[in-house]
């Protein structure tokens, strides 16, 4: 599955890019798709067979499975 998270800080997009490559998850930073709304602008995209919602930082703000025809809320940190 892809996977799209947005963060509230570029900081936690960046740690949370970090977790992911140490546990072998292929993941990038990117700007955040027009759709989906971000309070830094950057999220990470990663490619995985779950979400791996321990390895992003707290500061998450979003988590989205993407599926080639839209987006679907996992998570969301108010």
């Amino acid at each position: 599955m892809n996977y799209i998270a947005t963060f509230y800080t570029h900081a936690a997009a960046l740690m949370s890019d970090r977790a992911l490559r140490k546990k072998a998850i292929p993941s990038k930073l990117a700007p955040v798709p027009r759709v989906l709304s971000s309070s830094c602008g950057t999220c990470v995209m990663y490619s995985a067979s779950d979400p791996n919602l321990s390895e992003l930082d707290a500061d998450v703000e979003a988590v989205y499975e993407a599926d080639g025809t839209g987006y679907r809320e996992l998570l969301r940190n108010e």
